[in-house]
């Protein structure tokens, strides 16, 4: 038995070690890397060449429509990493019994979620350095708040990806598959998270976690600033969905 000085040295590794494994099955996973990758670096291209925005009257006359894409393909970026992709994952690794082997090695249950979380934020990481250098390729040069930005980034992987795990570990593998997918389109469609969704909509969407992090998201790259109520809002939906994941997320 290694001394007790040398034990977290030891789980530190074999988290880093999950991390890398997790980190590659993503990047190697072709539907998982279209999910993560180019639908939403493909929305950040169609968004900021294609007329929509000022046709539906969301950036005005001259405006750079780049200050609404770039922060909503971040984004969607980080809601189909942490999300989506480590929900449909988790679920079917739970559905083949790899979730309980794991949870038995010396890895443990802390080690496997922490395994996860350093995994989403490695991809993350390669996301928004490959959507920002699309952007300032076609012409982005509006202000970004280093600071917000990576507390938008942090509370966003929070919530949703205890939200995802949570799914994951109550829901059957083929229910997780439908409705993490569902749920993607909805939230990059009426959700908040890609655009701002005017009147009533846009209040109620504001309280959940797509509409939150957009807003932040919003605030941070472009707007160069913090939205204060809609970090508030991630920071709840984290501490819930981390609760609710604790409590009732099952292994097998």
């Amino acid at each position: 038995m290694p001394p007790t000085s040398q034990r977290p040295q030891m789980r530190t590794k074999r988290v880093i070690a999950q991390t890398k494994f997790e980190t590659i099955s993503v990047l190697r996973n072709g539907e998982q890397l279209l999910l993560s990758l180019i639908l939403p670096l493909g929305m950040l291209i169609f968004l900021a060449k294609a007329p929509l925005l000022s046709g539906l009257g969301i950036v005005g006359p001259g405006a750079d429509p780049l200050t609404v894409a770039l922060p909503g393909a971040l984004s969607l970026c980080l809601a189909s990493t942490a999300f989506t992709g480590q929900a449909i994952a988790t679920a079917f690794d739970r559905r083949y019994g790899v979730l309980r082997q794991l949870a038995t090695t010396p890895l443990g249950t802390n080690g496997l979620i922490l395994g996860k979380l350093g995994a989403v934020v490695a991809v993350v990481v390669i996301q928004f350095i490959l959507a920002f250098a699309i952007a300032v390729g076609l012409g982005f040069n509006s202000p970004v708040n280093p600071l917000a930005l990576i507390l938008t980034t942090l509370l966003g992987t929070a919530a949703l990806l205890s939200l995802g795990l949570l799914m994951a570990g109550t829901v059957r593998a083929e229910a997780t598959l439908a409705g993490a997918n569902l749920i993607w389109v909805l939230m990059a469609g009426v959700g908040g998270l890609v655009i701002a969704h005017p009147g009533e909509w846009g209040t109620v969407v504001g309280y959940l976690p797509s509409g939150a992090l957009g807003d932040a998201m919003r605030a941070a790259v472009g707007g160069a600033g913090f939205d204060i109520k809609a970090l508030i809002v991630l920071l709840v939906w984290g501490l819930l969905g981390t609760f609710a994941a604790r409590r009732w997320f099952r292994f097998e």
